[in-house]
């Protein structure tokens, strides 16, 4: 073999070679280099980025960051008992009913909330530009429905809320002290009604908030419009005030309550960064 064939498949040999290296490891320098993690990434990830598993480290770092951004909490968050008391507090006032509730609240994913509501309702009026004295006993009240937390990114402990419910009242009332007179035949009337039963459904749009105040106590305040879906009317009148409504022609509402909560699941609550 001449020495020329000799040179040619040498070349020939070390081009071949330069191909499969570059091949095998087509890493440029300034692309093999590992950045340090983010501030406040979690000691696994940074376990991960020191042992050399970079691709490993990052998946895990931008799942730790989604984390943060969207914090899942478990199904069954907490459990929220509440006493509305506003009230009795208007009634000593000059209000001139009351009613008194008690309530259960599941928070499930800290975002969507099923509410059962129980309570108590009175009355006792008499108009000034009318001639009668309305008298409503304790009658009890019923309401479900659910609330939607608008912060449900942040602790259970602060909440926006916007909600539904459904309320039913069975009822009865008094009206006594009826004065009654005709002008044209000049005849006057007292007499009284009494036994008079009735109830009703209506629903409700509420939209409050809920504070922690310490260890598991919170307040909550929230403002309602309703409105009477069907009531029952007597051969002799019409409620005045319904259990857990108000005044019957009313559109308004507000409540104030306290809350004591009860974590469940706490183990499985996003941590704090």
């Amino acid at each position: 073999m001449t020495r020329f064939a000799i040179t040619c498949l040498l070349a020939l040999l070390a081009i071949t070679t330069m191909a499969q290296e570059r091949r095998v490891t087509p890493v440029r320098p300034e692309t093999n280099t590992v950045k340090p993690p983010a501030k406040g990434t979690d000691e696994k990830i940074i376990e991960q980025y020191l042992s050399g598993d970079t691709a490993k480290a990052l998946a895990e770092a931008r799942k730790d960051s989604l984390r943060r951004v969207y914090p899942r909490y478990p199904r069954l968050t907490d459990l929220a008992l509440a006493v509305n008391f506003i009230d009795p507090l208007l009634m000593a006032m000059g209000q001139d009913y009351a009613s008194v509730d008690v309530s259960a609240t599941l928070n499930m994913w800290n975002r969507l909330q099923p509410v059962v509501e129980v309570g108590l309702g009175w009355a006792k009026t008499t108009p000034e530009d009318q001639n009668f004295t309305y008298r409503c006993k304790p009658s009890p009240y019923f309401k479900v429905g659910a609330n939607y937390n608008f912060l449900f990114k942040s602790k259970p402990h602060y909440q926006a809320l916007f909600g539904v419910r459904l309320g039913y009242s069975t009822f009865g009332y008094d009206i006594t002290d009826v004065n009654y007179h005709n002008s044209y035949w000049q005849e006057s009337a007292h007499f009284n009604i009494e036994g008079e039963r009735s109830h009703a459904l209506w629903g409700e749009l509420m939209a409050g908030l809920k504070v922690h105040i310490f260890n598991s106590i919170a307040l909550g305040w929230s403002i309602r419009y309703h409105g009477v879906f069907n009531y029952a009317k007597t051969e002799h009148s019409r409620p005045w005030y319904i259990p857990g409504y108000g005044k019957r022609g009313g559109a308004i509402g507000f409540t104030m309550s306290v809350y004591y909560t009860l974590p469940l699941n706490r183990d499985k609550w996003p941590q704090a960064h």
